[in-house]
């Protein structure tokens, strides 16, 4: 056969092949909202940079007459490619073809670009849209998955692995997404649950939407399975590049410098915290005042809210921010809270990246439903994640630092390297009023007024421990600031910690209290 007929045969099969699971059910899939995969792949790259593999894999399977259909590309599109230039492995469930159901060929074609990732220690974006196994091949869907899951573990704290939610994803399948780094979720389009709603209804007998039990807004806020919300398609790939932006391409590089800039001169630090310790502010406010065009990137933005996580530039260079947030539940730690910061302290010290931590809280949440909850055990995991991290940690107590809440937000004593705070820093076991109730009762109890003696020894135990200068006194805080030094100090900081170098017991791995 003469050459320019083998290719025009490979072209035709090409157009097959790329129609998917054909014109009816592109339309079906658009008049919901959704790309196709490929269109999504195309959009989220680099233009022209996406090479596809594995386009004619077809699936093995025999049983349920399934030897006479045909699975263009066996329902998943696999491939790398580039965002802002840097190199990505990408796969993408075609739910136009058998309703992106995983069989054996399909999850070999994900496992395939996973070990590719691996191996190039380059970032992996999955983008799920998939109505589960596929039941006709039985134990092989189940063992794809499996597959899956391994390869997620291996590369945990390796490669950056970024699930995307575009479409079902539901039974085993969710667990995936759950051992990645980052779950993007878009609003109306995202499902993701391990039962459905029919199963609920037959076994509990509970009417529940799938909005309501899995929905992208209920994995946003309540359940914190998604770290970032979008109310589009497109709103979610620009921020999937703005991540990719900011962290390394793997656990052996460090992010890429930008050209360094100043913060917007909206952002004024000596303005945002009231000198009534009583009253809130936006800790936001004073991250955006020290990074670089006040540019801050939140992640879980609309889950455990009491606290602030997120990436920014100083200088030029990604850092990683933990910070309680005053405006909501006055910053305490609590169970969601603690698994939120815990979780990103691991991330930012797997991938190279310093963490800066800002501290105003009271310290732990009380109450029967936190302790029943198991706050202790949550609330460990910050203390664990700071213990843990080896990367440059810097620690600036803005106002409150209370008891346990002092020790867990990266303090001297878990290892901090550098600990500033601004005058107004009150660093106590607990605060004033409670203090001064419990070592001056018996004085606030015989004074002939008491309420005006409880006010002069709460002034009184301010005045002895409720300031930054004890600690100061102590060694366990490097230097008392002004608000207005904090981005010149951070600078400093994250560049004399360049090269740090840490060492640390031989041991298999620690036991975290998961």
């Amino acid at each position: 056969m003469p050459l320019d007929k083998k290719i025009r045969e490979l072209q035709e099969k090409r157009e097959k092949i790329l129609l998917g699971g054909g014109e009816k059910a592109i339309e079906k899939q658009k008049a919901m909202g959704k790309r196709t995969a490929r269109e999504r792949i195309l959009t989220l790259l680099d233009k022209g940079s996406f090479n596809e593999y594995d386009l004619f894999v077809e699936h093995t399977a025999r049983d349920f007459d399934m030897q006479t259909k045909s699975l263009p590309s066996d329902g998943v599109v696999i491939g790398t490619g580039t965002i802002y230039d840097a190199p990505v492995a990408i796969y993408a469930q075609d739910f136009t073809v058998a309703g992106g159901s995983l069989g054996l060929m399909h999850s070999r074609k994900i496992t395939k670009i996973m070990d590719h990732a691996l191996k190039m220690r380059i970032p992996l974006i999955g983008i799920n849209d998939s109505g589960g196994a596929r039941i006709q091949e039985g134990v092989d869907s189940l063992a794809g998955y499996g597959e899956i899951f391994f390869r997620n573990t291996l590369s945990s704290g390796v490669i950056p692995q970024l699930s995307v939610i575009l479409g079902p994803c539901a039974g085993g399948a969710v667990y995936s997404p759950a051992l990645t780094d980052f779950v993007f979720v878009v609003e109306n389009i995202s499902k993701m649950f391990i039962t459905g709603p029919e199963v609920i209804k037959t076994v509990l007998g509970e009417e529940i939407s799938m909005e309501d039990l899995g929905g992208a807004w209920v994995h946003s806020e309540t359940t914190g399975n998604a770290h970032f919300y979008a109310e589009s398609e497109d709103q979610c790939f620009e921020q999937i590049k703005k991540l990719i932006s900011f962290i390394p391409w793997s656990n052996e590089n460090k992010a890429r410098p930008f050209e360094p800039a100043e913060p917007l001169k909206d952002f004024n630090i000596d303005d945002i915290v009231p000198d009534d310790a009583r009253l809130p502010y936006d800790v936001r406010d004073v991250i955006k005042a020290v990074v670089d065009s006040s540019d801050f990137f939140e992640i879980h933005k609309n889950w455990a809210r009491n606290m602030v996580i997120g990436f920014g530039r100083i200088d030029g260079n990604t850092v990683g921010f933990v910070a309680n947030q005053p405006i909501e539940m006055a910053g305490v730690l609590d169970v969601d809270s603690s698994d939120k910061a815990a979780r990103f302290i691991r991330y930012c010290d797997a991938f190279n990246i310093p963490i800066i931590t800002f501290v105003d809280l009271p310290g732990y949440l009380p109450g029967v439903d936190q302790e029943h909850a198991g706050v202790i055990r949550h609330g460990a995991k910050v203390l664990y994640a700071y213990s843990e991290a080896t990367v440059p940690k810097i620690t600036v107590i803005i106002r409150k630092a209370y008891g346990g809440g002092y020790i867990a937000m990266g303090s001297r004593h878990l290892r901090a390297d550098f600990v500033f705070a601004w005058p107004g820093a009150e660093i106590a076991v607990m605060g004033p009023e409670g203090a001064a109730n419990i070592i001056f009762r018996r004085e606030i109890a015989a004074a002939d007024d008491p309420d005006k003696m409880r006010k002069q020894k709460v002034e009184e135990y301010k005045a002895k421990f409720s300031n930054p200068y004890v600690a100061a006194s102590r060694g366990y805080v490097d230097s008392v600031i002004e608000p207005s030094e904090t981005r010149k100090l951070l600078i400093h900081a994250v560049s004399v910690s360049d090269n740090k170098s840490v060492f640390l017991p031989k041991k298999k791995h620690g036991i975290p209290p998961f």
